[in-house]
């Protein structure tokens, strides 16, 4: 009887054990989907999101969906209005400022330490990429430079070897992109621009120049505050924040 009793106990704990990993998988799906269509500006920032619709969209269940809008909530990226609902956040120019702050303090560190301990192997595949973008910025799609650009910036949390900067990173590049960045540029001028500064960075961190390296990154960052602060002047002034704060990608 007490063999019996056992087994059925272990056959009930593999079965929630199953049961909480399969929650676990919907959650972080709901997670992901959710934080996809927030960044491809597939839903209407002037709208409360909808457990309901958003659960019907993605086929599965409303409680994990819940459960990644509170994630998205503590990140920062949807907001609470009480009585309303919950929204994607929009930003006021103050606080994109103290985003940028926040990434020249952590990707100035991250710089610095990856020049201490030496670039990764794929730093030779961004010099390859960023030299051909240079040479010929029209033959590369604004949002292929973009993605190389973010994934450069990942690379020199990498090769810093400081996992909870990565994460303290990634956290708010979430919310960086969601809500700032540029409207996609086509500027091939401004693309040579992005990409040189980026060489720079690359070649202070293989020479070793760690102090070189995070000054250079923070005047990279300055950079693109300033032009993102005038863009939202300019957009602020035709009376369309909203424009301002969503229809942008971000171009590190």
């Amino acid at each position: 009887m007490l063999q019996c009793n056992t087994l059925d106990s272990r056959a009930s704990f593999n079965w929630y054990t199953s049961m909480g990993t399969d929650s676990i998988l919907q959650r972080d799906h709901a997670y992901q989907r959710i934080q996809e269509l927030i960044l491809s500006a597939s839903l209407d920032s002037s709208q409360p999101l909808s457990e309901r619709k958003l659960a019907e969209t993605l086929g599965i269940g409303r409680t994990p969906v819940r459960e990644a809008i509170r994630r998205l909530t503590r990140e920062g990226v949807v907001e609470v209005r009480p009585a309303r609902g919950t929204y994607i956040r929009q930003l006021t120019m103050d606080e994109i400022e103290e985003i940028y702050e926040a990434r020249m303090g952590i990707e100035g560190m991250a710089a610095f330490l990856a020049g201490e301990r030496g670039p990764t192997a794929k730093f030779s595949r961004f010099r390859k990429l960023f030299g051909r973008m240079s040479k010929c910025p029209d033959g590369f799609d604004p949002a292929e430079s973009h993605k190389s650009g973010q994934a450069f910036h990942v690379e020199i949390f990498r090769a810093a070897r400081n996992r909870p900067l990565l994460e303290i990173y990634e956290t708010l590049r979430l919310r960086h992109q969601v809500a700032l960045g540029l409207p996609q540029i086509h500027d091939h001028v401004w693309i040579r621009q992005s990409v040189a500064e980026h060489l720079a960075i690359l070649d202070a961190i293989e020479r070793r120049a760690s102090s070189e390296a995070r000054e250079l990154i923070c005047n990279h960052l300055a950079k693109a505050l300033a032009i993102r602060s005038q863009i939202f002047d300019d957009l602020a002034k035709t009376r369309q924040p909203s424009i301002a704060l969503r229809n942008f990608t971000d171009a590190p």
